[in-house]
């Protein structure tokens, strides 16, 4: 386990109290919810916002937007998730965030709905990628502030869940909402406010009796640092989430042009086909989840599930490679998702498990939520890079080197010493 460093005045001791079925739920339910407005853009809808602004080369329109919106993501998990650390209201410390960057989001989303250029939509995103982290940083911090050691595999199972089911929900939304774009992008928003109030109303904010200490610059800086020399544990996993999440933006990124380009599909048939792939693929989640954490929990043993699925993961996105037809997609698909369900069963409960100063959830959660944000920035142009060779449109490289990237993602697992 990680080294306890000396607690905090202004924070709370680890969680020793079991939670709530009913807790358990709510908290699945705000994911769902958070999840559901900021990653169905990124899945279907931007994908067509981009096709409506830029028809000739709508790749290079993701190849601007999502980098520059991953920066939001970038600074403002850390950011949000080291305040509500600090925050102090009568309404609790995580609770203000969790409703600010919601009803943000929302915000965010309807001016992305109707923007009308490139640079607009760049804004737009850009917002909507800040007012969602400061949601999902509240959110996760508050999953460290109340989940004790021993069910963290089991609730972990429900956010990661919760996760991949709200790609499904976004998914069938575009299928059945595609001519009308600007509701594709605001009604995710709506449901994620509707429930993260769910939560917010439903559960603990455990608040510290003292006053934090002055915030300053070099408070500020740390915020987006955790040293991996001092934790080398926190520091590989950082670097496997930031692996895995990397592989599944270089495919899920281009998902629809890869059914358009390289399946040869209409947009109608290929937004279908993506639907119901991402069916399978939560169906194969579900069945994976549905035990991963409880037995990670029972076996008291995370390493052997986060890399045996990341391992799996990229055996999934190679078949791809191969795919030249819809029913190959279709495996595909289910193989990734059993894998992704075995990963996101586990991972947050070990990543909990190896915190750098486990007083301080929000800090170092923020800083271990920039390896899900990092990617993103990256994986539009370098997808856009390794389609490019050989001329264009080269998608069994961009699955190959997808594919290695969760092998090496799998292998940085191994070193872990902290967690079995």
């Amino acid at each position: 386990m990680a080294t306890r460093l000396p607690a905090h005045p202004f924070t709370n001791p680890d969680p020793t109290q079991p939670v709530s079925k009913w807790y358990i739920t709510t908290i699945g339910i705000a994911q769902f919810g958070i999840f559901l407005a900021i990653l169905s853009p990124v899945m279907v809808s931007m994908q067509l916002k981009a096709q409506d602004l830029n028809p000739a080369d709508p790749a290079s329109v993701i190849a601007v937007v999502l980098p520059i919106g991953s920066i939001g993501a970038i600074l403002g998990n850390p950011l949000f998730g080291a305040l509500s650390d600090r925050t102090r209201t009568r309404w609790g410390r995580r609770r203000p965030w969790l409703l600010g960057g919601i009803v943000g989001l929302l915000v965010g989303l309807a001016a992305v709905a109707y923007s009308t250029n490139v640079l607009m939509l760049t804004l737009a995103w850009l917002f909507c990628q800040l007012a969602s982290n400061a949601a999902f940083a509240a959110l996760m911090a508050s999953f460290a502030d109340n989940v004790p050691p021993l069910q963290r595999g089991q609730a972990s199972s429900v956010l990661g869940l919760a996760q991949n089911v709200s790609i499904l929900a976004g998914t069938y939304a575009a299928a059945l909402l595609v001519a009308n774009l600007p509701l594709l992008f605001i009604l995710p928003g709506v449901v994620g406010v509707a429930f993260v109030i769910v939560y917010v109303l439903a559960t603990p904010d455990r608040m510290p009796e003292a006053a934090p200490e002055r915030f300053s610059v070099l408070t500020i800086i740390r915020t987006f640092w955790a040293n991996p020399l001092q934790h080398p544990d926190f520091g590989l996993a950082w670097w496997s989430r930031f692996l895995i999440v990397l592989a599944t933006f270089l495919f899920t990124t281009f998902r629809l042009f890869y059914m358009q380009d390289h399946l040869g599909l209409t947009t109608e048939r290929a937004v279908s086909a993506v639907a119901t792939g991402v069916l399978l693929y939560t169906i194969a989640l579900l069945v994976a989840t549905a035990s991963s954490g409880w037995l990670s929990d029972r076996l008291r043993r995370r390493k052997v599930f986060v890399g045996g699925s990341t391992l799996l993961f990229g055996i999934g996105l190679v078949v791809l490679v191969y795919a030249d037809d819809v029913l190959v997609f279709y495996v595909a698909e289910i193989i990734m998702g059993l894998a992704y369900g075995i990963y996101v069963a586990v991972d947050n409960a070990l990543v909990v498990d190896v915190l750098p100063d486990p007083d301080r959830p929000g800090k170092d959660l923020g800083v271990m939520n920039i390896a899900n944000s990092l990617p993103q920035s990256f994986a539009p142009a370098l997808g856009a890079f390794l389609l490019g060779v050989g001329g264009g449109d080269n998608y069994p490289v961009l699955l190959w080197g997808a594919g290695i990237v969760a092998l090496v993602g799998a292998a940085v697992v191994i070193p872990i010493r902290g967690v079995r």
